[in-house]
């Protein structure tokens, strides 16, 4: 039956926004509802969960802040180097954010590792995880933002709710001592905590000079090594390749 006004519209929204059934209820509406109305009651809670479901999706893309949607389809991996043992499907399968494992993406610019990275993401989010995506120095100049207004504490618990960081361009802009410090805690905190993928093209003999100390880099590499794994991309520049190929498309 179709509801015959608004105030029965309005009393439906008010007491719809405030229940959260119990077996007792639902064991009495059984027992006395005909089959047409389980039937309108079950679409009801069909699409409220269907809604629920794409509403939490939408927050965790926002929260994500990717810069552009990638994923696994078409992804080449024939030039990436797996770690022994470890394979393209055992990645996908996101069980390394689950160990709260860690990631290092190496190799030169154009090489696919930011997209991989995100395709990475995108799948968490997919599957309900919460993902974060960071340029290291974006995170550095909000950290060190942070510090100075007396907002550290917030700015580590909200990066402490995620499943998955993302840092992507790890080296690639100089730090000072303030921000290099603040994030080698962020890293270290993620330390069997919540998985890490770091995105460069640094070896790690170099990260001492991206954090302005060694110690501190060799702290940041045992932890990784222990807990984590080196991905190696090889091959020419997919960017490259890309502009290749437009150029002799407009030719």
């Amino acid at each position: 039956m179709a509801i015959r006004s608004k105030d029965d519209a309005e009393q439906l929204r008010e007491r719809a926004r405030s229940m959260y059934f119990s077996n007792e209820t639902v064991d009495w509406f059984l027992g006395s509802a005909s089959a047409a109305q389980l039937r309108a009651v079950m679409g009801l809670l069909e699409y409220e969960l269907d809604v629920r479901e794409r509403n939490k999706r939408a927050r965790l893309y926002r929260r994500a802040k990717f810069p552009q949607v990638k994923s696994f389809e078409g992804y080449d991996f024939s030039e990436v180097g797996m770690p022994d043992g470890y394979t393209e499907d055992d990645l996908k399968s996101l069980s390394f954010v689950d160990a709260a494992q860690d990631f290092v993406f190496y190799g030169q610019t154009g090489r696919g590792k930011t997209h991989l990275a995100i395709a990475i993401g995108n799948a968490c989010v997919k599957a309900g995880k919460t993902v974060r995506f960071y340029t290291t120095a974006e995170l550095a100049m909000a950290l060190g933002r942070a510090n100075r207004e007396h907002a550290l504490e917030a700015c580590m618990r909200d990066i402490s709710k995620n499943d998955l960081i993302i840092l992507d361009e790890f080296g690639y802009v100089p730090l000072d001592i303030e921000s290099a410090q603040l994030l080698f805690q962020v890293m270290s905190d993620c330390y069997e905590k919540r998985s890490l993928v770091i995105t460069t093209n640094i070896e790690f003999s170099k990260w001492g000079t991206v954090l302005g100390d060694d110690k501190m880099a060799g702290a940041l590499i045992d932890r990784i090594v222990h807990h984590g794994r080196l991905i190696e991309f090889t091959g020419a520049s997919r960017r490259m390749e890309t502009s290749l190929m437009l150029g002799k498309a407009k030719s």
